[in-house]
């Protein structure tokens, strides 16, 4: 008994030093050694031991206790989010989803799941999102992205005459077993039925794989992942094309549409970390995808995104949490704009970036976190890797502001030795 008590002791302090190592490089802070937490791992700890992509979301319990091995097996500091393999294939499958191709389900068995963008929402339809989003999603979008939610709009809109069989006790059972008799309304409720077996025990395998990393001492690098209004609009309901023309044609109501998608996502997010035991020491990813110069220019991304991103960000921190914005592409040109976030209360990842101008303007104002570019993940030398490694640590490391991740996680089909190296390469020169 003495020996396990010892043991969880270990852990329990193994985990107090990893979140405390993290925490102070967020904060600015010199940590004892610099941190190295992948943001994202995708299918690489599965691929890396030939496991294809479709046999990975098929066996969730087996992929989780391999990302354990991962973690454990590279050193990380945290535990690693495996992102997409984190799509259950079931529930795709159910739900027969369109806006999503998975090993399998369109894509060969070895292929990362890929997104479907188009204008699930066309232009002409955002009086009705701003009027009544929640509805307006259920009725409209739903339907256009699952082929198995396509009869809930016949339900949810009944005819007028409906409310005379529906509306006494005697009329409602016929009623209600007449309307749910198409075949297509009986597949709905065996799905659904079917889904919810399914939500629950990918909650049950979650919670558990979350208690096996805590007694392992490993914490969690964040709480959720969420994306800023311009991300949200333009990805998952107008496309990329569809939201270029929206800032041309239809500008204010993209504008009244991307205030009140921030403030539902700043709701939203606080209302969920109050109502769970806080995890991931209050961390909060921001996906970002369409904010970087490859994508807008200079003027589009001052008026249509950098308002919206940095209130966005502004409240979470108001709420108590640390945003974790994800700077996909370029972020150089536009430096000086996050340099005008509070100091130490936010963590940039980054991908692409000029680093030495990012720690002259940006040094004192947040953590960074990445960016070790995949093509040498993937396809350099472990020296390379390490030299990399080192650079960001001679740049960066000074004040305790940074984190080593690679430029957007971990690739896929990046070398074992290339990743571990970036372990290997803190304990060198990093502190530890």
């Amino acid at each position: 008994m003495a020996e396990k008590k010892s043991h969880n002791s270990e852990q329990a302090l193994a985990f107090s030093a990893r979140e405390k190592r993290i925490d102070d490089a967020v904060h600015l802070r010199k940590p004892d050694r610099v941190p190295v937490v992948p943001l994202t791992v995708g299918y690489y700890p599965t691929r890396s031991r030939g496991i294809k992509s479709r046999d990975a979301m098929e066996n969730l319990e087996k992929m989780l206790a391999i990302l354990i091995e991962t973690t454990v097996q590279h050193g990380w500091d945290a535990g690693a989010c495996p992102s997409g393999m984190m799509l259950p294939l079931r529930p795709l499958e159910l739900l027969g989803i369109k806006q999503i191709k998975w090993p399998g389900g369109g894509l060969s068995d070895d292929q990362p799941y890929k997104w479907v963008e188009s204008e699930y929402m066309k232009q002409d339809e955002y009086d009705e999102l701003l009027a009544n989003p929640m509805g307006f999603v259920v009725k409209k979008i739903w339907p256009r992205i699952s082929n198995t939610l396509a009869p809930i709009t016949d339900i949810l809109t009944p005819p007028p005459s409906a409310f005379l069989p529906g509306g006494n006790a005697v009329g409602l059972p016929i009623f209600l077993g007449e309307m749910f008799s198409s075949e297509p309304k009986v597949k709905l409720l065996k799905s659904i039925l079917e889904l919810v077996d399914e939500r629950n025990e990918f909650k049950k395998l979650s919670f558990a794989h979350n208690e096996q990393l805590l007694k392992l001492g490993y914490p969690k690098h964040s709480e959720f992942g969420i994306q800023p209004a311009f991300d949200w609009i333009s990805i998952n309901l107008r496309g990329l094309r569809g939201i270029l023309l929206d800032m041309y044609q239809v500008q204010d109501k993209l504008i009244a549409a991307l205030e009140m998608i921030t403030r539902e996502m700043i709701d939203g997010i606080t209302l969920a970390t109050k109502m769970k035991e806080r995890e991931g020491g209050g961390r909060i990813v921001i996906e970002m995808d369409r904010g970087a110069v490859d994508f807008l220019s200079d003027e589009q991304f001052r008026k249509f995104y950098w308002p919206y991103l940095k209130r966005h960000i502004l409240g979470l921190i108001d709420a108590g949490l640390t945003p974790v914005p994800v700077f996909s592409g370029d972020y150089t040109p536009v430096l000086e704009l996050l340099s005008e976030l509070p100091p130490g209360k936010v963590v940039g990842h980054f991908d692409r970036v000029d680093r030495k101008k990012a720690k002259k303007i940006i040094g004192d104002t947040m953590c960074f976190w990445g960016n070790v570019p995949a093509r040498l993940l993937c396809e350099g030398t472990v020296q390379q890797v390490k030299d990399d490694v080192k650079e960001l640590i001679d740049i960066f490391g000074d004040n305790g502001g940074l984190i080593i991740d690679g430029a957007m996680g971990i690739p896929d089909n990046a070398k074992p030795e290339n990743v571990q190296a970036m372990t290997d390469a803190v304990y060198e020169y990093g502190g530890g």
